[in-house]
């Protein structure tokens, strides 16, 4: 079990916190263009990538430490909070040295234990800055959590997470699958961390960035992270997950935001339907697997192969369609039959070997 992070409290009160700004700062005119259009909309928090981890070497890899120049004027025009992504200790100590004033560690940086512990060593002694942790590329919630503790071991406390989805492979319309239930598992374990999403890498693409928003305020996030560029079409990086200011501002008045509130009498008696219903369900599966051990059983004394795969290809189908007909996600019915078959699966197995050693 994971001890909780000491959290201190972030210095907002917008209610979501928008982080907004550039992939890449890419020129002084681009800089303050953008931060400007987004200061006009009421943008407190500026942001934009100086150093880029880019996967080709002939790609733009960020415009670097001059920069920090241009984000410190971004500062002193307009009064917003300004922040870049960091990767190594240079990163940081450029950053410390310029007073930038958040600093985020991105989804590759993260997967490397080496290079977040490089990043606490540098943060150690300055917990005025505040520092957030993308997720990992990989759907890896220990890892992530892992990353959050070095940092906090460095001592600081003003710290938070970005939701900006993974990489699980194959073709989807999403560049990052959203994976939702890793975020609610962090949210469950540390429930004082801030977590944003980030909607701009989740999607991939403009169009599908208002969606996104909507789906993670819905679950309670407590803010954006976008990308915002005064010419997307131009930007020398992600040029097509990126909104003009103007889009920003047509896409924050849109959102609905929920109230969070106690649950009332009603709210009680129907979370009450939910628990008998999951204990019925405990009680149904609890039965699936005796008979599962008993065809276990069954398969032993006969000399029968554990896995029949046609057999479960032939359920498999039958279930879905059987969900879909009543209204359920496909995909939903093929996670829980699946898991459904590796727990009977994994139980017929331990018959087997148990016979075996008798």
């Amino acid at each position: 079990m994971h001890t909780l992070l000491n959290i201190s409290p972030l210095p907002f009160n917008e209610i979501p916190l928008i982080i907004a700004g550039p992939c890449s700062a890419e020129s002084h005119e681009q800089t303050l263009k953008t931060a400007l259009g987004l200061n006009t909309n009421g943008i407190k928090l500026y942001r934009a990538g100086l150093w880029k981890p880019r996967t080709l070497p002939d790609s733009f890899e960020g415009i670097g430490k001059i920069g920090l120049e241009w984000l410190n004027e971004v500062k002193k025009k307009t009064g917003m909070l300004v922040a870049t992504e960091v990767a190594t200790r240079e990163h940081v100590e450029l950053c410390l040295d310029k007073g930038i004033d958040v600093i985020w560690i991105g989804a590759r940086t993260t997967t490397n234990p080496f290079a977040v512990q490089e990043i606490a060593d540098a943060l150690s002694g300055h917990n005025d800055v505040i520092v957030f942790v993308k997720n990992p590329v990989n759907p890896d919630i220990e890892l992530w959590i892992g990353a959050l503790q070095r940092i906090n071991n460095a001592g600081i406390t003003m710290l938070g997470a970005i939701h900006r989805g993974f990489d699980t492979g194959g073709t989807h319309i999403y560049r990052n699958m959203p994976e939702w239930h890793v975020a609610i598992e962090l949210r469950r374990r540390i429930p004082e961390l801030p977590i944003l999403c980030d909607p701009s890498h989740m999607g991939g693409k403009r169009e599908l960035i208002p969606t996104l928003s909507q789906q993670a305020l819905d679950m309670g996030f407590d803010g954006l992270f976008i990308e915002s560029h005064c010419n997307p079409d131009k930007a020398l990086s992600d040029s097509e997950q990126q909104i003009t200011p103007s889009e920003l501002n047509s896409l924050i008045n849109s959102l609905v935001i929920r109230r969070q509130s106690e649950p009332n009498e009603l709210l009680n008696a129907m979370r009450s339907q939910i628990d008998e219903c999951d204990n019925s369900l405990i009680e149904i599966l609890n039965k699936r697997m005796t008979i599962s051990r008993e065809i276990g059983k069954y398969k032993k004394d006969h000399d029968m192969q554990v896995v029949q795969t046609s057999r479960f290809d032939e359920i498999l189908k039958q279930r879905i369609n059987q969900a879909q007909e009543m209204g359920m996600n496909g995909d939903f019915m093929k996670k829980v039959m699946t898991a459904i078959h590796q727990e009977s699966v994994r139980q017929q197995i331990e018959i087997l070997n148990n016979n075996n050693k008798s």
